[in-house]
């Protein structure tokens, strides 16, 4: 008889064993131990979904039976004609809406088909950093080793040469996050057109992660490497629903790619989704061909926040540096006393503070010594966060 396992935990697989869970999700579980503390640390807008979403999936639920069943796998064929349209006007990119789009479950499904479909055992795939977490995580998943090239730590940009440095025989992917969760920055268009020739001559595939495309701060929209010649076939964009539209909960985003890459994503989305939830899509529908003043209205209010996140740093100088953020919600705050590990400082901040961040450790080599802010909540409670930051910065000691 086989001898068995005395714990199960010898029985899991080496693949989860190498990933660990993301201190995104960590300093919440913490904080709620500990109570009472405000956050500067969950990458949500503290926007609700917006009520005319909310009306016509109501409608749709009581009207169609369908929507609570499955759609097709690769989405609603409404919803994938509408990002079509969408990117064709917002980008000048043409995707098919039958064999070049899929919906997922959020941007974090068509980033998992992507790492899935395209890396395995062995392989490398580059990550300018500081970097979105998750990507490290999925990336290990799938089996592969992420190889860290350090944004420029003046202005969160790309490093050209470092990526280049980075590039070996076994690297698969360069995934790129524009503008950029965790840093706030936004990749110039002459970066994206370097990384793009660098990626296209050496046959390597680029992930565009474009969730925050829409926010940014006194500057246009970034550029789409896949708008650039010849880069459509050597893209995978990705979008997400939950951002721009407040629909964290509801699980849309989306992937467009060429026809031969969106067969073998769909093939993953298959095996491991089937499809997107069909209530979310039906919310994405709505959010995209409706009214778009919500928007406007939640980049203004992003905006608000922003200035007020970056005043009330400059007034804590002695403790925090910061690059002021271009894009997105978030800023990399450096820690000038040092003295302790990204980690340690967000540990004591919630437990000795009540203010929740995430430290920058999590998010590659280069930010340990940060942590990550998020100005998406609500003024009261980032004046409330920063009231109490600034207490305890007052009275640190080491």
């Amino acid at each position: 008889m086989a001898h068995s396992p005395n714990k199960p935990a010898q029985r899991f697989a080496r693949r989860v064993d190498r990933i660990v869970l993301s201190a995104t999700k960590q300093m919440p579980i913490l904080a709620a131990k500990a109570g009472g503390c405000v956050s500067l640390g969950q990458g949500v807008p503290s926007f609700g979904t917006p009520p005319h979403v909310v009306r016509a999936v109501t409608r749709a639920l009581v009207d169609d039976p369908s929507v609570g069943k499955y759609s097709l796998q690769p989405g609603l064929t409404e919803l994938r004609r509408a990002i079509s349209l969408n990117l064709m006007e917002s980008k000048g990119l043409a995707y098919d809406p039958d064999s070049e789009i899929s919906v997922t479950v959020g941007a974090m499904g068509a980033l998992a088909q992507s790492f899935l479909a395209l890396v395995q055992e062995g392989d490398e795939v580059i990550l300018p950093e500081p970097v979105y977490a998750s990507y490290i995580e999925q990336v290990q998943l799938a089996g592969a080793s992420p190889v860290f090239a350090p944004l420029r730590a003046n202005d969160w940009g790309l490093d050209l040469e470092g990526i280049k440095s980075a590039i070996s025989p076994r690297t698969r992917l360069i995934v790129l996050c524009n503008p950029s969760n965790p840093t706030g920055g936004v990749y110039a268009d002459d970066e994206i057109r370097a990384v793009a020739e660098l990626a296209r001559e050496a046959g390597i595939f680029l992930i565009s992660d474009e969730t925050y495309d829409y926010l940014t701060y006194g500057r246009p929209a970034p550029l789409s490497p896949a708008a650039l010649p010849g880069m459509k076939d050597w893209t995978i964009l990705i979008n997400s629903f939950s951002k721009k539209y407040a629909l964290t909960g509801w699980r849309a985003g989306y992937a467009a790619a060429s026809a031969p890459v969106m067969e073998q994503l769909g093939k993953v989305q298959d095996a491991t989704a089937i499809c997107a939830p069909t209530p979310g899509q039906h919310a994405a529908l709505a959010a995209l061909t409706g009214p778009q003043d919500v928007v406007h209205e939640m980049t203004t209010a992003l905006k608000r926040r922003r200035e007020l996140a970056c005043e009330r740093l400059d007034g804590l100088k002695k403790w925090f540096g910061y690059v002021p953020p271009s894009g997105a919600f978030y800023i990399m705050a450096r820690w000038r006393p040092g003295g302790m590990t990204s980690y340690e400082l967000a540990v004591r901040l919630i437990k000795e503070a009540g203010v929740v961040t995430v430290p920058g450790e999590s998010f590659g080599p280069s930010g340990q010594g940060h942590l990550r802010l998020s100005f998406g909540g609500e003024e009261a409670e980032l004046n409330q966060a920063f009231e109490r930051l600034e207490r305890w910065c007052r009275d640190f000691h080491s």
